[in-house]
């Protein structure tokens, strides 16, 4: 089952952003550029709440790669961080959207 995680996430995303009537291989290069867009969004978003003292030592730890390291520091310096993030990837959601319907044929 853990093998068709991916694919099934991916299925999810697909119907999300409303792309389920391309090509697999088309799928998965515009969840992958629209992932992209969401994670920069989504940190610049945690970025503007935190101090300019703070913004250093948040760099690192994304540098890191060490999760729980960023998660306990965002807990700390940025409370509802979370929110914060799932509204970001939301709003990216409705641009793309947004833009779909824009440039729809």
């Amino acid at each position: 089952m853990m093998s068709r995680m991916p694919d099934e996430m991916t299925a999810l995303i697909a119907t999300d952003l409303g792309i389920t009537e391309l090509p697999i291989a088309d799928q998965k290069t515009l969840i992958t550029q629209f992932g992209e867009v969401a994670l920069k969004t989504a940190t610049l978003a945690v970025f503007g709440k935190l101090d300019d003292s703070k913004r250093e030592e948040f760099a690192k730890l994304v540098e890191t790669g060490d999760a729980a390291k960023l998660k306990a520091f965002l807990d700390l310096e940025v409370p509802g961080h979370e929110e914060m993030v799932k509204a970001a990837v939301a709003e990216e959601v409705k641009r793309f959207k947004d833009f779909q319907a824009e440039n729809a044929p």
